[in-house]
């Protein structure tokens, strides 16, 4: 089974990637984000429950998270593995992963960083802004997402690093050349 973590700030292109990636490995797709938004627009509890957070720009808690996102891998056992797009954002999170996900013998593969610098970050974001009308990316949550990555989420890193299971890739140029390289990596898995 092949599990992978996509990892990288708001507009790094995660989801873009990982429409590539689940395409050609056939993977589920586990996007905490896209699983809130289809929460709220349902108005489901849950839904009910981090709707502010999120329009705020905070981080929903860990405990919410996790339980989502163990919820979502239990309901899904026959598929060939997961990409996790956008989790883990804390090592609390990273950690009840891997325990979960060692707990059901489908441990983690690998964690790919995109790295992409604030710059272009703005200016990516500021652009799907204006095509999807997203509430997260207008300028001010999209600055608070930039700050509480670039605060919190990127002390993750250093997690996998010592586990030995992170690489970085560059997420800046041509998206098919980044496939490319992110297809490559994984291949090695």
């Amino acid at each position: 089974m092949l599990n992978l973590v996509l990892f990288g700030p708001p507009g790094a292109g995660k989801g873009t990637q990982s429409a590539k990636l689940i395409e050609k490995y056939d993977l589920h797709h586990i996007s905490t984000g896209d699983m809130f938004r289809a929460h709220i627009k349902d108005q489901t509890e849950l839904g009910k429950q981090v709707s502010q957070i999120i329009a705020d720009g905070n981080l929903v808690p860990d405990s919410i998270t996790i339980a989502m996102i163990e919820e979502e891998i239990s309901n899904n056992p026959a598929v060939k593995g997961f990409i996790f797009d956008g989790f883990p954002r804390t090592v609390a999170q990273a950690e009840a992963l891997d325990k979960f996900m060692e707990s059901k013998n489908m441990p983690i593969s690998g964690v790919i960083a995109l790295d992409v610098n604030e710059q272009e970050l703005t200016q990516r974001i500021a652009k799907r802004q204006e095509i999807s009308g997203r509430a997260d990316d207008a300028a001010d949550k999209l600055k608070r997402r930039i700050e509480e990555y670039f605060g919190k989420t990127v002390h993750v890193l250093p997690y996998y690093e010592a586990k030995g299971n992170l690489t970085k890739v560059n997420g800046i140029g041509d998206i098919q050349a980044i496939f490319g390289e992110l297809s490559s990596i994984i291949d090695r898995y």
